[in-house]
């Protein structure tokens, strides 16, 4: 019952030594490149060469990735202007959740937006508005998936589970002959996934950012003086960050395991999630109904290690963090751009082996975009794709080679997730 693996890129090179791969020539990692990243890129200006580029990765041919990404843009007015939606997600246990979410959390953002604005139509023009839209938008999200498995039992989760047989709660949840619509909606409690969102108004001068777990966003900016700066905007929804674990404690008087190991009740490393309903509804939600799940455990008894800590849940939240930043657009076709972001899953992060501390590590993703010698941006160059090029060794073949190519059926890198998205 383990989120992840958290080793870090120099210990996994150090074990990766002795494993065979596979030497790749230049032409041959841009090619294995593009076969295993998918890169793509979505036009958001075609005039002003405004653009999101994203990659996704997992190469272990065994491993079917849980991350998923999102580049949209819609208009809250027949005729109005195009606002821009960009997300990373990371699924754990399953991909059942996350993929649930990348499809219909930004639907759901955006109805939110446009409800607010036909009441409202200047509530979408205050900063502090659209981050409280989005904040509820995703809380509302997470609750609407235990809501949606609560309406298949007419006396609610809790009267209903006292009165039911395990073959009663089966029946409802296991339903064949009803396609399966019972268990996907049960499905979604039992995995998770971290999310990870970024907003931008149709003029482009404001940029928000909801954050639930460990993915990244960091912001580029271009100073008076031409060179660029970066900032994150995320922080870690962890064990590694003090006022993450001092918030959970503070939930939680007198629960000395509800952090354990730098994990929520010992088990899971976000604290912050979609999903993941065993640490967020009494044990037995899990025992009764996630348990009768086809198709079944056969050992609980990792379960059990953590269920027997779960006395007041919720432990993990899907109250999200926004950050809101102004920006300077860029306005007539031709303009250098003034402002670029990147959002990333933490496997990015786990590819940098000898970063400190966090700046440094914004200014490592901020340099590998713009380059030694800052250029202006082209729509045919994929960001996204460079920037994953460059964590992953960059020029030094041999160590692109052997991240890619390692020759073992077990997985040797986490799941790793780009979008550079100009602004």
């Amino acid at each position: 019952m383990s989120h992840r693996s958290q080793a870090s890129t120099s210990s996994l090179r150090s074990s990766l030594e002795i494993v065979p791969y596979t030497p790749l020539g230049a032409q041959e990692i841009e090619d294995t490149l593009v076969d295993l990243a998918h890169p793509y890129t979505g036009v958001l200006d075609l005039a002003l060469g405004i653009k999101a580029d994203g990659v996704s990765i997992q190469p272990c041919k065994a491993t079917a990735s849980q991350d998923r990404y999102v580049v949209e843009q819609f208009s809250l007015v027949e005729g109005g202007g195009m606002w821009t939606l960009t997300g990373v997600f990371d699924g754990h246990l399953g991909d059942a959740t996350v993929e649930h979410t990348a499809h219909h959390l930004p639907v759901i953002i955006q109805e939110f937006l446009t409800k607010e604005y036909a009441r409202s139509p200047g509530a979408v023009s205050h900063p502090a508005s659209v981050a409280r839209i989005l904040k509820h938008a995703i809380t509302s999200f997470d609750r609407d998936i235990v809501r949606d498995v609560a309406q298949l039992f007419p006396d609610g989760l809790g009267a209903s589970l006292d009165k039911l047989s395990d073959a009663e709660i089966r029946a409802v949840i296991n339903d064949y002959d009803n396609g399966l619509k019972n268990y996907k909606k049960v499905q979604l409690c039992l995995y998770g996934t971290t999310a990870l969102v970024a907003l931008v108004d149709p003029k482009r001068e404001n940029v928000w950012v909801a954050n639930l777990g460990d993915c990244q966003a960091v912001l580029a900016s271009r100073r008076a003086d031409g060179a660029w700066s970066s900032e994150f905007l995320t922080r870690s929804h962890n064990g590694t960050d003090e006022r993450e674990v001092a918030r959970v404690r503070d939930e939680h008087p007198g629960e000395p395991e509800c952090i354990k190991n730098g994990r929520v009740l010992g088990a899971i490393a976000p604290f912050r999630c979609i999903g993941d309903q065993p640490f967020k509804l009494p044990p037995s939600f899990t025992r009764r109904v996630l348990f009768n799940l086809d198709p079944g455990y056969t050992n609980k008894a990792p379960w059990e290690q953590f269920l027997r800590r779960n006395l007041t849940p919720p432990y993990i939240s899907a109250d999200a963090e926004v950050v809101h930043r102004r920006i300077v657009p860029t306005r007539a076709p031709g303009a250098q751009t003034n402002h670029f972001l990147i959002l990333c899953t933490d496997g990015l992060g786990d590819l940098y082996e000898d970063v400190r501390g966090k700046q440094e590590l914004a200014d490592r993703y901020m340099r590998a975009v713009v380059g030694p010698v800052p250029k202006p941006f082209s729509v045919d160059e994929n960001y996204a794709l460079k920037l994953l090029r460059s964590a992953l060794g960059g020029e030094d073949l041999d160590a692109v080679s052997q991240l890619l190519t390692v020759q073992t059926e077990k997985t040797w890198l986490d799941d790793t997730t780009v979008i550079v998205q100009l602004l």
